[in-house]
């Protein structure tokens, strides 16, 4: 069952996993063709994977679909570029990045943080360090930096995004090395979504100073159970870093709460968008205060979870020269039809889509760098919408007069950020930010 437990993560590790309490579907073994451990369900996911509605007319709300739908078809969003009203590219980008913040309703996060470096070596031709910093609410935030050895002057800076994949007991150890001996799950997880490379690894080699923060709530950021009143722990303790079988129950445990910490953050006047963005702010200000980072030459990129962190925050902060989201891109009318089911509560943003389709939030950085890759198989998305989405994306950069700086690819494969996507990516980076600025 090894190649079927490997495609089957491949397949499930997600922007966010379809998640829901346990028995609500306790036929799945039957869907997946086996038992869930023989088939290597990643934690908490209850939702089998499906391709898109059964026939025509089908939606995942049942006959509410086309209603649903209707309520933004025919309709370009308030704030779209493609609307005739908006000519001026610079009051257009005001107007709308501010709406966009009055919907995310993001925390405040308070000054630059005090770095504390608690650990700094060299491994595999890379100075590390590892460091920690405090928000004003939550546990201590962890981050890894990554640059060439020996390095000298200011470098081009990338914050790189790590994924959801239904794990979030991990955070950036999912897209690091920083040992000869790496974590059973962590591998197993790179060889699943990466093709077994340590992707912010390789990029610093190219010569980049690579920021790689955890993102809230996962690893460093993660909600302990410990401070989880106890009959909402389902039993569970806070596992050690050794401890597999934990580990995989609090994923499951984690995956449940989503819910949870979504209508919490509701009730308290925020969003989880606005939470991650606030937070990938902070990590941009970390990175560009260094002495060793160009902050003019300033990149970001991630896949899944980390797609979708970079398409919020290279739509929002014109620091980003460069971004590219992978395996995250598509639009609402996707979500409202066929593939809510598919993904975390991390993604939505009350009243917006009134305003903004989904890939126009990336679309406010028209005509900056964008790559945008996509697999061809993913089944996260319908094939149609993300080409369609594709399409908006190349009206607003036609009109914002920078065709030449966007690209859409996609892949052959699920879900995943492969060496030939990684290949793509990394050229891209360093055609638009190898050049100095002065």
């Amino acid at each position: 069952m090894k190649n079927n437990r490997r495609e089957f993560i491949r397949m499930a590790g997600m922007a966010g996993l379809g998640l829901a309490g346990k028995g609500m579907f306790d036929d799945l073994p039957a869907l997946t063709g086996g038992n869930l451990e023989e088939n290597g369900a990643p934690p908490g996911f209850m939702f089998p994977i499906t391709s898109g509605p059964a026939a025509a007319g089908e939606s995942i709300i049942g006959s509410y679909g086309s209603w649903a739908a209707g309520l933004m078809e025919n309709r370009i969003p308030l704030y779209s570029l493609r609307r005739p009203e908006w000519k001026n590219l610079s009051k257009w980008r005001k107007a709308a990045r501010e709406k966009l913040a009055e919907r995310l309703a993001m925390p405040r996060t308070g000054p630059l943080p005090e770095l504390t470096v608690t650990r700094e070596y060299t491994f595999d031709g890379l100075h590390i360090e590892e460091l920690e910093y405090r928000l004003p609410y939550g546990p201590a935030s962890s981050a890894l930096l990554l640059k060439p050895e020996g390095a000298a002057g200011r470098l081009p800076g990338v914050l790189a995004f790590h994924d959801h994949g239904g794990n979030k007991f991990h955070g950036i150890k999912k897209i690091v090395r920083t040992d000869s001996e790496t974590d059973p799950m962590i591998a197993e997880h790179q060889l699943n979504l990466y093709g077994g490379e340590a992707w912010a690894n390789n990029l610093a080699k190219r010569g980049y100073v690579v920021l790689v923060p955890d993102a809230f709530p996962f690893g460093s950021r993660r909600v302990f159970l410990s401070d989880i009143p106890e009959g909402q722990r389902q039993g569970l303790s806070d596992p050690s870093e050794k401890d597999a079988e934990g580990i995989s129950a609090y994923n499951r445990w984690a995956g449940q709460h989503e819910h949870i910490m979504a209508k919490s953050l509701f009730s308290a006047g925020t969003t989880w968008p606005g939470v991650w963005l606030a937070e990938d702010i902070k990590a941009l200000d970390i990175l560009c205060s260094r002495d060793d980072v160009d902050p003019g030459r300033i990149g970001c990129g991630g896949l899944s979870g980390g797609g979708m962190r970079s398409l919020f925050l290279g739509g929002f902060d014109a620091r980003i020269r460069c971004c590219i989201p992978v395996g995250f891109m598509t639009t609402w009318r996707d979500l409202v039809l066929y593939k809510a089911t598919t993904h975390t509560w991390m993604v939505y943003v009350p009243v917006l889509p009134n305003e903004l389709d989904l890939p126009e939030i990336l679309g406010l950085r028209a005509p900056a760098s964008t790559l945008v890759l996509n697999n061809s198989e993913d089944p996260l998305f319908t094939p149609d919408e993300m080409k369609r989405a594709d399409a908006i994306l190349r009206d607003v950069y036609s009109k914002a007069g920078g065709s030449d700086r966007y690209r859409c690819s996609f892949h052959p494969g699920p879900h995943k950020f492969d060496r030939a996507m990684q290949d793509e990516a990394f050229a891209w980076f360093d055609r638009w930010l190898k050049q100095p600025t002065f």
